[in-house]
């Protein structure tokens, strides 16, 4: 496990507590593309399961992962897919 995706998933744990976390180095899809760096790590899929995001609309759970991760986005992370569900949705 890479340092950027453990810094991913310690912070998505602490921040949400979630009953499902999937962090995905998604980097070597996008070798060669913008924002692409050498050794990876600038391009993940996560998928988070939490109560948080009960009632939640897509666009404000989006927003609730990227506040927890803003030190990542500002900079190592070029680009960062989320699907963040509450328990009991697909």
């Amino acid at each position: 496990m890479g340092a950027i995706l453990e810094a991913i998933h310690d912070k998505l744990t602490s921040a949400f507590r979630p009953e499902r976390l999937d962090v995905e180095d998604d980097s070597a899809r996008h070798a060669g593309h913008a924002g692409s760096r050498p050794g990876g790590e600038s391009h993940f899929n996560v998928t988070i399961v939490a109560e948080a995001f009960r009632g939640a609309p897509k666009v404000a759970r989006q927003r609730m992962v990227y506040r927890a991760l803003a030190e990542e986005l500002a900079g190592p992370v070029h680009a960062l897919s989320v699907k963040a569900l509450a328990p009991g949705e697909s």
